[in-house]
């Protein structure tokens, strides 16, 4: 990182050849930096999978992108941003290649080529022992017959748009006859009962990333493999192009710690390096590993947090039960999910893990399966391996022998393993980090249906949000320990944009309400399903058209948002059986809710609701932009935004209209965003050193203000829970400013002593208060 230009702030770009390259990014420049960026913050930008829209399926991870513009293109705009003293960030993809079309990855082709006598067969954890004959076991055909349809076609193998390669000297004879003399078998991709033994399906012969097949994990534990997956990376910081790089899923490679000493090292002591690091709301980040923090959802949960009302978890609970559900039940149901998860999607990978258990210990036992999973639904961290999570691991298995003491004998085994076996330890650790994504994020959070706001990346839906307590003092820790780690609001992974989950936040302040429109709506509209209905129903809130009028383009994202989150919530319809009778009642009920009464009466309460909406937008952005760590702004969020889960989130962004708005500088949100950009340009140690002091409100109302100081210059204070506010106003509240004479950054307001909350948001519900210089 340049001594002159350190990260204060990150902009986040999704490049897509089809959509947005490098020079896309070059012509925003002028514009990032008007708004106050210090940083761009690119989506991976090495060579991936031909039309990718998000990258992380990199198939050559020593070129960059010539779809996104090639090396001159990526020197070309650090060279534009480096002109107006900013830099760049790039997320980059160590766990993992892509490897659906085998032809464009030149390492994964030669593995299928030639076996374990390829150049590349230490690159990736293949399973070797999967297979009775020792093959690479390739879950892609539709079922295991298909492969009598297999046809040779010169050196390859084809079977529709599949191909695969023919080991030299191997091609003599019919489609089948050659497959059955190559280094890999093709097998159906999905678990089949009726299989007869040695003729397996659903089974992956390597490890993949989560239970995805066309992501082939690396081992980056190998040098070998480091040195040849980030010599591209390398050259970016010897050659000055980059500043900083945002690691991928760090949690699936064998040794994280391990790993980021290496990248460490490899890129220089002032290289900015944050991790993708989902956390638990109890879970510290590792104080030795030698980054600058996490990318930031923890962060994201306690600035959006803050402003979901706790009075409102009792009336949405009670509203969650009517639909059937027992929401004190819902950690056993996580637990039970986390074991279907281990036992059935990560079936090969429990397999794996197994036999390395019994491979360390010479003991097997009926129960081993069922008592790896069992606990492992008792983790509630992506891996426990972590220094400062030495008891995590102990209390799991004690929880889970309470429960089920019949695991005893089987769990001293695995206790075993883990303790003398390298190999068996870090087999669990990845198994349990990719339990709880599809456990918890892909279903879990696709069912609970209390307070959808909650169930987002980092989050834990039971925490019905983050007081001011809480929120100060999680403030005061990232402080002291990560001041200059990444905070965001949205991201390419968050379920729903930061605005649509502010929005349905606010049901916590109109619970009541809320619940007879919805049990009115039911009455007259039924859902297929009662819990689907009312999860959905959410969704729909959070990004009705103020104006009530649904557009072709908004009903076409709808439906594909019903149609992912009903697959992945897994109740009655899945993604490998789906169930075409309720999806289509889904979709019908769907049209009737935007095209009936239901849609009007949905409409007249986002427009009554919506400018407490706004409030919390605005007071969260201003929150994430101020608080301690180096905040992320997602392309398009300085305007209002009302993206779903991906790919929703990565549509297309209009710059157009956001140079027009932040030349005008008359939107709330681009100006709150614009201020808070710059000030942190103008006082850098007040934001990245300077610390952070809570500062409290008095009064009637003083639990609707969130205030807070950094350095001795720099006030920042929102309001809250406004709805309340409507009929008591904020009477006697008042702030106390620091001694000296203060100006509001976003609206030129000026300040000093006390001031009354009703004069202090008297234009807007943020204030970002600077002390005048002497």
């Amino acid at each position: 990182m340049a001594a002159d230009r350190p990260v204060l702030s990150t902009y986040r770009l999704q490049m897509r050849g089809d959509a947005f390259t490098l020079a896309d990014a070059e012509a925003l420049v002028d514009y990032l930096d008007e708004l106050g960026v210090s940083h761009l913050y690119l989506s991976p930008i090495l060579t991936a999978v031909e039309g990718s829209t998000h990258g992380y399926d990199v198939t050559d991870p020593t070129t960059v992108s010539a779809a996104l513009g090639g090396a001159d293109a990526l020197a070309s705009l650090s060279s534009a941003a480096g002109a107006r003293g900013m830099g760049l960030v790039v997320d980059i993809v160590p766990n993992h290649v892509g490897v659906d079309d085998p032809r464009q990855n030149r390492w994964w082709w030669d593995l299928l080529t030639h076996g374990r006598d390829s150049a590349y067969a230490d690159y990736f954890d293949v399973d070797w022992t999967a297979d009775p004959d020792g093959r690479i076991l390739l879950p892609v055909l539709g079922s295991n017959g298909d492969v009598a349809d297999l046809t040779v076609d010169g050196d390859t193998l084809r079977l529709g748009d599949l191909v695969f390669p023919i080991a030299p000297g191997t091609a003599d004879g019919a489609g089948p006859d050659v497959h059955d003399r190559q280094h890999y078998r093709l097998i159906g991709w999905k678990p089949r009962a009726s299989e007869a033994p040695g003729n397996p399906s659903g089974i992956c012969g390597y490890r993949r990333f989560f239970s995805i097949t066309s992501l082939a994990g690396l081992r980056q534990e190998d040098p070998a493999v480091f040195e040849a997956t980030h010599t591209e990376v390398k050259r970016w910081f010897t050659d000055g192009l980059v500043d900083g790089i945002r690691i991928d899923h760090p949690d699936g490679l064998s040794d994280p710690p391990g790993y980021l000493v290496r990248l460490r090292e490899l890129v220089g002591p002032q290289a900015w390096i944050v991790i993708e690091k989902i956390l638990a709301v109890d879970e510290p980040l590792d104080p030795t590993l030698p980054v600058a923090g996490t990318t930031g959802y923890d962060a994201l949960r306690e600035a959006g947090g803050v402003f979901v009302d706790p009075a409102g978890a009792e009336a949405l609970g009670t509203l969650y039960e009517s639909t059937g559900v027992d929401y004190s039940a819902m950690p056993r149901a996580a637990r039970a999910l986390k074991v279907k998860a281990v036992t059935t999607t990560l079936g090969s990978e429990l397999a794996r893990l197994c036999r390395t258990i019994v491979a360390a210990t010479g003991q097997d036992h009926d129960d081993l399966p069922d008592a790896v999973a069992a606990v492992i639904s008792h983790l509630g961290v992506y891996r426990s391996d972590y220094s400062v999570l030495a008891t995590v691991l102990p209390v799991a298995i004690a929880e889970t022998l309470s429960q089920q003491p019949r695991f005893a004998p089987a769990l001293q085994i695995v206790s075993t393993a883990l303790s003398s076996s390298r190999e068996t330890a870090v087999r669990f650790q990845q198994l349990c980090g990719a339990a709880t994504a599809k456990a918890m994020e892909d279903c879990l959070f696709y069912r609970d249906a209390r307070l959808v706001s909650l169930n987002e990346v980092g989050g834990e839906p039971e925490w019905f949000g983050v007081s001011i307590a809480e929120f100060h003092q999680r403030a005061t820790a990232r402080a002291a320990m990560w001041p200059h780690a990444m905070t965001t609001l949205t991201t390419h992974d968050t379920k729903r944009g930061e605005d649509v989950r502010a929005r349905i936040g606010v049901l916590s302040q109109v619970p009541s309400l809320w619940a007879q429109y919805v049990e009115a709506w039911a009455e007259r509209t039924p859902p297929p399903d009662s819990g689907t209905g009312l999860f959905l129903l959410q969704n729909m809130f959070g990004v009705w058209p103020v104006d009530g009028v649904v557009t072709d383009e908004l009903r076409d994202r709808l439906h594909a948002y019903a149609e992912k989150a009903i697959r992945e919530a897994a109740t009655h319809t899945t993604w490998n059986d789906p169930d075409s009778e309720f999806e289509s009642g889904v979709h019908a009920w769907l049209d009737s809710v935007i095209d009936g009464p239901v849609g009007t009466e949905l409409g007249r309460l986002v427009e009554q609701l919506d400018p407490h909406a706004r409030n919390d937008s605005l007071g969260q952005k201003l929150l994430a932009l101020t608080g301690p760590g180096v905040p992320d702004v997602y392309q398009g969020t300085e305007l209002w935004e009302d993206s779903l889960v991906d790919p929703d989130n990565r549509r297309p962004v209009d710059y157009t209209q956001r140079r027009a708005e932040l030349e005008a500088l008359r939107h709330p949100k681009m100006r709150v965003v614009h201020a808070a950009l710059r000030a942190r340009r103008d006082r850098p140690a007040s934001f990245l050193d300077g610390g952070y002091t809570p500062v409290l409100a008095r009064g009637a109302a003083a639990d609707h203000v969130v205030a807070f100081l950094r350095g001795d210059d720099v006030l920042t204070a929102v309001s809250r829970h406004t709805v309340r506010l409507r009929d008591t106003g904020w009477g006697d509240t008042e702030l106390t400013l620091p001694e000296g004479n203060w100006t509001d950054r976003i609206t030129g307001g000026r300040f000093t002593g006390t001031v009354t909350a009703a004069d202090l948001f008297a234009e807007l519900p943020a204030v970002l208060l600077e002390r005048d210089h002497a």
